[in-house]
């Protein structure tokens, strides 16, 4: 399991993921889960998965594939697509397929697979835009009214963000909320893990703004954790029913 989380603010984005990939509690590895497309000032676009390691890398692989071909096109490579729209389309198709072909190599053992994606970015002209890909290859959007998305084991994660997140929230508040999400996370789920994998890019910079890797045992990120849940027995007791 895993766990991702995008934010679509009037400032920027905010992508976090973890590394944790296993196969029973006996088989834990370390995978990268987010992946960065730039070209800068042109465009930029970032991408996290959840779900099976064999899809999602594929999916990936596929992509740069595509990107390398010498005879891609805007209807086939993510950084020549016209639109961030385009792009969630191209990712779409390709998760779908994948999907549908590794499916087809599990069934005689009656496995499947499946897996989905957040897609972010923005290109010269247009605007920031983010979706969330599903196993099918259909998608949602991020908007004012829901300016987070989240996949994977996301429902420890959740509340702070539904309390706290909004389209003005500053990126600066933005990178302590996702944090604190996934430490809400890591304390309840043991299949998400560290290291996390930050991205921050903010409107019109075509690039990535900030990239940061978490490891365990990081002070900051530990300090922030126990000042949260500090905060948390302060307010608990300070309640009164």
């Amino acid at each position: 399991m895993t766990y991702c989380v995008g934010l679509l603010l009037n400032k920027g984005m905010v992508l976090l993921s973890d590394t944790r990939t296993n196969a029973g509690l006996d088989n834990i590895s370390t995978y990268r889960k987010m992946f960065l497309f730039e070209n800068p000032g042109e465009r930029v676009i970032a991408i996290v998965t959840a779900g099976s390691l064999s899809v999602t890398q594929t999916t990936i692989a596929r992509l740069h594939d595509a990107i390398d071909d010498p005879e891609a096109t805007p209807d086939t490579s993510i950084l020549r697509a016209e639109t961030m729209l385009k792009v969630a389309e191209i990712v779409g198709n390709v998760l779908a397929t994948t999907r549908r072909d590794i499916d087809e190599k599990l069934a005689m053992m009656n496995q499947g697979a499946t897996a989905s994606m957040i897609v972010a970015g923005q290109r010269k002209g247009g605007g920031m835009r983010m979706f969330l890909i599903y196993p099918e290859g259909n998608f949602i959007e991020a908007t004012d009214d829901t300016p987070f998305l989240q996949i994977g084991e996301h429902k420890y994660g959740k509340p702070i963000l539904d309390r706290v997140i909004t389209p003005e929230t500053s990126l600066e508040d933005a990178q302590k909320a996702v944090l604190l999400s996934m430490d809400s996370t890591l304390r309840s789920n043991l299949s998400v893990g560290m290291p996390l994998d930050l991205a921050i890019i903010a409107k019109d910079d075509l690039r990535v703004s900030l990239k940061r890797r978490i490891e365990a045992g990081d002070e900051a990120f530990a300090a922030m954790s126990a000042a949260w849940g500090q905060a948390l027995r302060d307010g608990f007791t300070r309640i009164k029913i």
